[in-house]
């Protein structure tokens, strides 16, 4: 515990000045299944479900008209000319490199010399191998999770219905791929998880429960799902776009665009309010855009289903940056927690990253502890529609927090661009990222 405290570089002054907020940013590590992961992650526990109604059904979204020729500007170079357009079928870029201390609990690195052509694993596969045995109780539990499984997926091969194409990026849960729709030629996205990998098994049947009844415009759509010799693939819709994540680090974003995203963000978090679901997880990582203005939230694995008889939670989730005060302190709380995690994000798509993002995870979570609302750079330069709507969503004290529904109604979500005028930043992040690795291999 020592040597963690040292190595988050939280001066003494700092130990002395706020003791209490140091406890709570180690607190955490108390818990002997975080000590794996200590110095980068956070645990979460898992909510029920009740029957949820589907929402309403995904409209057809027109094609855009051809872009003019001059695209978003590069953040690193507010005078490189134009970005890479996009002719015929789009294809997304590789997602690029994140500090590992700004991903989730069961984020695990890309792995390159991973084949998506390769065949799920066979019934020995992954199998103990000389390994020690597993406890009953844990096989007990496996076989438990299993059969919880096997009453929401669907019976058969996906390989005879999907061929795999290549690996776009990893979840919160597993690697994810595009794959063709043999009978559509519809290209999906499969989130494969190979079962015995998953810390918190029970966590996955969260995030199929979540997407399989909460249809929304703002929410990825399930499709489907299969167990496939020891390994879940979860089919869902495929947004070529990428994540927000390109965007945010590769371009610089104007109030207009940034107005757009929170407010279709801020129906999807309503609409799942509404169901007592909290996302627990909101961050441009979990932000997917599409080609023709679609702004969609994805990765269920955080989410808290809430009830009557237990409508806060307690348990530390989430990221370390975007994470909001009542849950650092282990206050009980409830879905306003999204909304702080909201305005960071909001901070984040005008800075580039979030508040704290080069300190230490457990500093980083000091200073939420201590110093609440973040310090926003130039502020002064920002409207005044904005700077309110930035202080209504990192409002410290929770109860004061509006909820999704109040803030749908704020007057800085009037300043939104068309959600197609995105494209363009789509683009400009693309053409960023081919450019550095061109650079790269030269």
């Amino acid at each position: 515990m020592k040597a963690l405290l040292d190595a988050s570089k939280i001066t003494k002054e700092e130990k002395e000045q706020n003791p209490e907020a140091v406890y709570q940013a180690l607190r955490y590590l108390q818990d002997p299944k975080n000590h794996a992961k200590v110095d980068k992650f956070i645990t979460q526990d898992e909510g029920d479900y009740d029957e949820l109604p589907s929402g309403p059904a995904r409209p057809v979204v027109p094609p855009l008209a051809p872009l003019p020729p001059n695209l978003a500007t590069i953040r690193e170079s507010r005078e490189y000319p134009q970005a890479l357009s996009i002719d015929g079928e789009p294809t997304p870029p590789p997602i690029p490199s994140r500090p590992e201390r700004t991903k989730s609990i069961y984020t695990q690195p890309v792995d390159a010399t991973d084949s998506p052509t390769s065949s799920p694993r066979g019934a020995g596969d992954g199998a103990a191998g000389g390994a020690p045995a597993r406890p009953s109780s844990q096989q007990a539990q496996r076989e438990e999770v299993l059969g919880k499984l096997r009453q929401v997926v669907s019976v058969g091969n996906p390989q005879k219905k999907y061929r795999l194409e290549r690996k776009i990026g990893q979840g919160a849960s597993g690697a994810v791929y595009t794959a063709l729709d043999l009978q559509t030629g519809e290209l999906v996205a499969v989130k494969q998880m190979i079962l015995e990998k998953q810390p918190r098994q029970e966590l996955i049947i969260n995030e199929i429960l979540v997407m399989q009844r909460s249809r929304h415009l703002n929410i990825v759509n399930y499709l489907d799902s299969y167990l496939v010799s020891g390994e879940l693939w979860v089919i869902m819709e495929y947004l070529a776009g990428g994540s927000l994540t390109d965007v945010v680090t590769e371009t610089c974003m104007e109030e207009g665009h940034i107005a757009a995203v929170c407010r279709e963000v801020l129906q999807a978090l309503q609409f799942l309010h509404e169901k007592n679901i909290i996302h627990r997880d909101i961050k441009s990582d979990n932000i997917l855009l599409g080609l023709n203005g679609e702004i969609k939230i994805t990765d269920f694995g955080f989410c808290a289903q809430l009830s009557p008889e237990k409508t806060k939670r307690t348990t530390m989730v989430g990221t370390p940056y975007w994470m909001a005060p009542e849950v650092v302190h282990r206050k009980q709380y409830g879905p306003s927690v999204d909304l702080w995690s909201l305005g960071i994000m909001a901070i984040e798509m005008l800075e580039g990253e979030p508040p704290y993002m080069n300190e230490d995870p457990v500093r980083a979570l000091y200073l939420i502890a201590s110093n609440g609302k973040p310090t926003i750079k130039d502020r002064d330069k920002l409207s005044p529609y904005f700077c309110d709507f930035l202080d209504k969503c990192l409002e410290v004290d929770n109860n004061k927090r509006p909820s999704a529904s109040q803030l749908l109604q704020h007057p800085f979500l009037r300043c939104a661009q068309p959600l197609p005028n995105l494209r363009a930043l789509i683009e400009a992040a693309r053409s960023s990222i081919m450019r550095k690795q061109e650079m790269n291999v030269i």
